[in-house]
Formats: structure tokens, sequence, C-alpha cells
């Protein structure tokens, strides 16, 4: 991993932000340590990082309101770290957007991991637009289903007209898993493998909330799908057609 990875770790307990700001630094990362949502925003708006370590519990603030913040204006990696493992908060923070979420008391050599696979799904923006780079053969692929198109190198959605629909990594690489096995059942476990690199507990809903993201910005009618369908006690399946033209 780079040394010149910028991350950002936000907890109001500063013996935390210590600890894994030390612990990140250890395995090549710069780390920004931050105890408020005000001064995360003032970071993002002129140094801002590459990923940002979340805590939710933060006194007198709303965490889901921060990530919530972060998502409508930057694009950078987000990963929840908090005390609050209710299976609903967890639901919330992957609503709003978070690629990841981790539990306190955590492993800190599972959080690098947790940290260094977001990175890997995130990449910087192509210098020329994603239909150009596919159609002039430039190394990417482009994926063609109903009126989308999915750029797996520049890592785009593109609406018919050709504008950007923005998706968090999560959703992307759920997006290009279902797309390159379009027609093809997928169970919960399959995806979350995939695309997270693990195995689901009995009670994981990552899939499913992602799932419901994408159907809100593919479908016509998230509430009646006709590109992402839901396999009962199987999984989902994309029944578009996908061509790589």
């Amino acid at each position: 991993m780079s040394t010149t990875t910028h991350l950002a770790v936000l907890d109001d307990e500063a013996d935390i932000t210590l600890l894994l700001a030390n612990y990140l630094a250890g395995h090549g990362f710069r780390v920004t340590q931050l105890h408020s949502g005000a001064a995360l925003m003032d970071l993002m708006s002129r140094d801002a990082p590459s990923l940002v370590l979340l805590d939710l519990g933060l006194p007198g603030e709303d965490g889901f309101a921060i990530a919530r913040q972060l998502r409508e204006h930057w694009r950078c990696g987000l990963v929840i770290v908090t005390g609050r493992g209710d299976a609903v908060d967890k639901v919330v923070g992957l609503e709003v957007g978070a690629d990841d979420y981790v539990t306190k008391p955590f492993d800190l050599r599972e959080l690098v991991a947790r940290v260094k696979a977001v990175l890997r799904r995130l990449a910087p923006a192509e210098p020329v637009s994603a239909r150009e780079g596919a159609d002039k053969g430039a190394g990417g692929t482009l994926l063609r289903f109903d009126q989308w198109e999915l750029d797996t190198s520049a890592r785009r959605l593109l609406d018919a007209r050709g504008s950007e629909v923005p998706l968090t990594t999560g959703e992307f690489d759920l997006l290009n898993t279902l797309a390159a096995h379009a027609g093809r059942v997928l169970s919960r476990d399959f995806l979350l493998e995939h695309t997270r690199g693990r195995e689901a507990g009995p009670f994981d809903r990552t899939i499913d909330v992602q799932i419901g993201r994408l159907r809100r910005k593919l479908e016509a009618d998230p509430n009646n799908p006709q590109i992402i369908k839901s396999v009962r006690g199987a999984g989902y399946i994309l029944v578009s057609k996908v061509e790589a033209p």
C-alpha cells in the first residue's frame, strides 16, 4: 500500500484514534486523527482522505448524518467502526453508503485487511470518459444491459444519456459480479465472498441492503424489479441480457 494513501480516523476517544493512527501508520498509511464531524468536513475540503474510519457514537452528533454528508459530497471509502453492533444499526449504516461496518472490539489486523479491501475497490478517475475509453479499446470492458452501461475499468455506471449514476464501491462490485454472471442465480454467500472477500453469517443482510439500493437506481419500479430479481431461498439474478461490445 502506498505511503501516500491518506486515511482519516474519526472517534471522540483520543486513545482510540491514537491507537488506530499508530497501527495504520505502521502499515504505510498517512493518518489524520479527528474528534468531531466539523473537523472531518474541514479536512475533506482541504485534504480529502481516500478513506474515512467513522465512529457512530459521537457525543451530540449523528454519525449517520455525517456518513450521508460524506456520500453526498465526496467520493471516498467509508468504514464505520463503532460499538453499536445492533443489526438495525448495521443495516442503516450500509443504507447510507458505508463500504464496511466493523463493531468494537475488533482485531486490528482484520480492520487493516478490511481497509485495504475497500481501497482496492476504489479507482482514480479516468482522464477520458468511460464511453470513449471502452470504444477506443483502452483496456477496459463496457457491459451493456437494458439502457445501462457499466464500465468495469473506470468503475462507472452510465445511463441512456451517458450521464454517470454514482455508485458506492460496494454497489459497483455487486453490480459487476451480477453482470459478469448474468442469467445465473447467485447466492448471498457467493455474492458476499466475491464482493467483500468473506462469507455471510446467518444474519448478515449486507447483500440484501446493497440489492435494494441498486434497484432504486436501476429499476423503473424498485418494488417490481425487472433487472435484478430475487429467487426465493436461492439468491439474486440479473435477468437482463448483458453485452460486451
